[in-house]
This record gives structure tokens, C-alpha cells and sequence, in this order.
């Protein structure tokens, strides 16, 4: 498969959970990470994939006015359209995708990344192999081998490969457009809801989603202690060096909203 002539790739970061696990009363995507907030460093990631023009980003309808003032103080000038998040996973990813319904149908959007807000050290190299797989197959996910583990029949025994075929899947993700679009389509009409993005693609795309190498540093922050693992890789990388503490004030507005 080649890129569409004259055609976009898009990126859409999904920030619509609850996401609470990780302590405190609001979303864990506001609370502070090396003085940006967690979605900001998930949005700039696809920000910074070459080829990427159009930017999604899919919230809770009560976050909706602080997502826009997080934007606007640490994203000024970059163009995010903002959308109304389901209650599902599933139900978020569709709408952002139905956003960029016109846009994929005319050909203008060629590959659509999707990608977790908590997860915001993904790096940069992740995604741009991701978008080259989705190029050449329609479809790709990057994944990390499991450590010790095995599959086990139903008596308790060890029955099948070993852990080299079995893999953890990450984000972002990365699909055709119009692949993906068709599959959202058709699985609405069957009432599916699936796992994640490739599970969709998968079980209405018609072909195999292509398995890129994932990276150990692309956690998902889902407890208190991600949160602190995270700062620390962030530190030891140099990326949050000399950012002041701006989104403290978007963390506490998410305390006092959360319901």
C-alpha cells in the first residue's frame, strides 16, 4: 500500500475515561507530569510524527472547558479539535473517528493514529513505525513481549508456546482511514464493542493487524506509582527539564470539578 497523493495522517488521543485508579477525585490525564499535564505530552508526541496534520483529542463532556485551557496554556497555536467522549472506549474511539468522517472518505486523511492519553511517554520512534506498517499493511499495533509467561489448559497445564508469541499491546495504534472507519461503521450496526482499536479492525477489517516492536519506557500510568515512574524516566531523559509546574493549577481544578 502506498499514501494517498496530497493526503494527511490524523491523531487522536483518547481522554475520556475516568480514569481515577490513579488517586485524587478527577481524571488522572490533568494531573501534573514534569510541569505539563499527562495529555499534553500524549498530544505532542503525535504532534511531532512527521506526516501528522490533524489532531483529535476525545474528553469527558464535564472536562470539556479544561481541556480548552489546557490547550490553550500548553499547546498555544496547535490546532486540536475537541470531541465528546462516550461511555466506552470503544464508544470514544467512534466518534473521533465519525469527526473525521468527510475527510477520510474524500481521500484527504490516509492513516488515523490512536492513541491512549496515559500513556505519555511513548516515544516518537514508536509512532513513526506504527504509521510506516500502516502504510504497507493497513493496519498495526506495537507490542512487548510477555515475561514468564505460558499458556495452561483447563486441567492447570503448561500447553502451548512460550511467551515469544505472546505480546503486550501498547499505543499508539495506527489504521487506514478508511479501513478504519468501515470497521467503526459495521461494528456500530452490530452493536460490538471491542477491546481496544485493533480488535475492531481485526473482526471487520478483513486482514491481520501487523505487530511493530513496542518500547519498555511506554507505560500506561494507571496507579499512583506509574505516576512517579514516569516523572523519573522523564527526568533521567532530560525531556521535563526547565518546565515550570503549570498544569499544578489544572490538577487542582480537576479536584474541585470532579463529581
Amino acid at each position: 500500500m502506498e499514501q494517498h497523493t496530497g493526503a494527511t495522517h490524523a491523531g487522536i488521543v483518547l481522554a475520556a475515561g475516568a480514569g481515577t485508579r490513579v488517586g485524587g477525585n478527577g481524571n488522572k490525564v490533568y494531573l501534573p507530569l514534569a510541569g505539563r499535564c499527562i495529555l499534553t505530552w500524549s498530544l505532542e508526541l503525535l504532534r511531532r510524527v512527521p506526516g501528522i496534520g490533524r489532531l483529535v483529542l476525545a474528553v469527558r463532556a464535564g472536562d470539556l472547558e479544561l481541556a480548552e485551557e489546557v490547550l490553550d496554556r500548553e499547546l498555544p497555536g496547535v490546532p486540536v479539535d475537541l470531541v465528546t467522549g462516550g461511555a466506552t472506549r470503544h464508544e470514544s474511539e467512534y466518534r473521533a473517528i465519525l469527526h473525521l468522517a468527510d475527510e477520510i472518505r474524500r481521500g484527504q486523511i490516509d492513516v488515523v493514529l490512536v492513541h491512549d492519553a496515559a500513556r505519555p511517554l511513548a516515544p516518537v520512534g514508536v509512532a513513526e513505525k506504527v504509521l510506516a506498517a500502516a502504510l504497507r499493511t493497513g493496519a498495526a499495533i506495537p507490542g512487548l513481549p510477555l515475561d514468564d509467561v505460558v499458556e495452561v489448559d483447563r486441567r492447570g497445564l503448561v500447553s502451548g508456546p512460550g511467551r515469544d508469541q505472546l505480546v503486550s499491546v501498547q499505543t499508539p495504534q495506527a489504521f487506514r482511514g478508511a479501513l478504519l472507519l468501515a470497521a467503526y461503521e459495521a461494528a456500530a450496526l452490530d452493536g460490538f464493542t471491542g477491546t481496544d482499536t485493533s480488535s475492531c479492525v481485526e473482526r471487520y477489517g478483513g486482514l491481520r493487524v501487523q505487530v511493530v516492536p513496542g518500547d519498555p519506557r511506554n507505560l500506561k500510568v494507571t496507579y499512583a506509582d506509574d505516576l512517579f515512574t514516569a516523572e523519573r524516566l522523564l527526568a533521567a531523559s532530560g525531556a521535563g527539564a526547565g518546565r515550570s509546574g503549570a498544569c499544578e493549577a489544572s490538577g487542582m481544578a480537576t479536584r474541585v470539578r470532579g463529581r
